[in-house]
């Protein structure tokens, strides 16, 4: 059970990532994937996961390194781990692209951004950042 939806999750969210990477502009890349319906997808198997495991769950063992160690020592623990990793990593490649489309950054420079968050999460956002920051130029305030 716990590898079935392990395989799904992340068949799910390979294909998002790779409509976000080569058909941005894709109605159903829109409709799918930047109306954030996989990262809510995620979200709902997350919480689900989270309520039928509760038990599990201590709440002093956030609160330390050994705790989360411990925690992680669960096969369902890491499986919720690593769709909240999935859902969140493919929020921000969401953001990425919808954010780029907003403010004009040619997805050219976007697409190793969206590697890197992919595959290193906030390493692809702060590269993203940066991209965005050489790429749009300012616009004047009407204050001038």
């Amino acid at each position: 059970m716990l590898e079935n939806l392990f395989t799904l999750v992340n068949t799910v969210a390979l294909v998002g990532w790779l409509l976000l990477i080569f058909a941005p502009g894709w109605q159903w890349t829109r409709r799918i994937v930047l109306s954030l319906g996989i990262s809510l997808f995620f979200a709902i198997i997350y919480i689900v996961m989270f309520a039928l495991n509760i038990a599990a769950f201590k709440l002093d063992s956030f609160s330390t390194l050994a705790g989360v160690m411990d925690l992680f020592k669960a096969p369902q623990a890491v499986l919720i781990g690593w769709v909240h990793y999935l859902a969140f990593d493919l929020f921000v490649g969401c953001w990425e692209v919808s954010n780029a489309q907003r403010t004009g950054v040619p997805h050219k420079f976007v697409i190793p951004c969206l590697l890197f968050t992919f595959m290193l999460g906030p390493t692809g956002l702060l590269m993203y950042w940066v991209v965005r920051q050489l790429t749009v130029k300012p616009k004047l305030e009407a204050n001038f």
